[in-house]
């Protein structure tokens, strides 16, 4: 939560401050960041949203020679400059140059989101299954008879009587029926 208002902070500055120069891109993670520097060069081109003097996503000239160090990231980036710029003037000269360019952002922020949400999704069933797992060897434990204990406040060790473990019983059942669902 504090991520979010920090980030919204950043963006009210940046609209106060019209003239400033600023880039936009979507990070390993999946969250926007804005920042008056280029991305890093592990960064890739259909990340950045936005860079100063333009939306046109594509790195300065200094990106490239900063990259220089890291192998082949130099190679694969300068073509893709020289491409992404030289179509631009000819589609805002037609005027639908900026309306495909808003398309495209809107295209890649949707997909990004999209890619998160499946993420979270995976993670969340993983989760249920990993509980589905406990819960039914704890259920297993309580049909078979076994003495159950528990740890108490205080960490002393208790078996549980009758009324608790119908109650811890019905507890696993509400687990095994909300997690094991499929």
């Amino acid at each position: 939560m504090k991520m979010h208002k920090t980030l919204l902070l950043a963006v009210a500055c940046t609209w106060a401050m019209g003239a400033a120069a600023q880039w936009q891109w979507i990070d390993k993670d999946g969250r926007k960041v804005f920042s008056d520097r280029p991305p890093p060069a592990d960064i890739q081109e259909k990340n950045i949203l936005k860079q100063p003097g333009g939306s046109l996503p594509a790195r300065p000239v200094p990106a490239p020679a900063a990259g220089t160090a890291t192998g082949d990231a130099p190679t694969a980036t300068a073509p893709a400059t020289a491409a992404a710029a030289a179509p631009k003037p000819a589609a805002s000269a037609a005027g639908s140059g900026k309306d495909k360019e808003l398309e495209e952002k809107k295209a890649q922020a949707e997909a990004a989101e999209a890619a998160k949400k499946k993420a979270e999704d995976e993670k969340i069933a993983k989760a249920k299954a990993e509980n589905c797992t406990r819960a039914r060897a704890a259920k297993a434990a309580f049909d078979a008879g076994k003495p159950i204990t528990q740890t108490n406040a205080q960490g002393e060790r208790i078996f549980l009587d009758g009324p608790a473990r119908a109650a811890e019983a019905k507890r696993i059942d509400g687990i095994v029926a909300s997690d094991c669902a499929r």
